[in-house]
């Protein structure tokens, strides 16, 4: 498991992201607000504006303050720790 800081002291298994992408368009507003009225939404934006929506695997919709561009360069850094991870002990793939 790679965990990436998501804000407001709370970690994501990046593993387990299936999207990540700003919350600026009419399609993830709906998305955010649905999964909040079914109770799906785990809000870290601690009152700043929501800058980014992950959705994980399991369904559920995390909100952050984090910049995309922050959260795209974290889930990058833990895909190729995870990758040197893979090489160092002999796996492909």
């Amino acid at each position: 498991m790679r965990f990436i800081s998501v804000g407001a002291g709370s970690l994501v298994d990046a593993g387990r992201i299936v999207s990540a992408a700003a919350p600026d368009s009419a399609p993830l507003k709906r998305l955010v607000q649905d999964a909040k009225e079914e109770g799906s939404a785990i809000d870290l934006c601690q009152g700043k504006k929501c800058r980014s929506v992950l959705i994980l695997e399991n369904g559920m919709v995390v909100l952050s303050a984090f910049e995309m561009e922050n959260i795209e360069r974290k889930l990058k850094e833990a895909s190729e720790e995870k990758q040197e991870s893979d090489r160092e002990n002999g796996k492909t793939g």
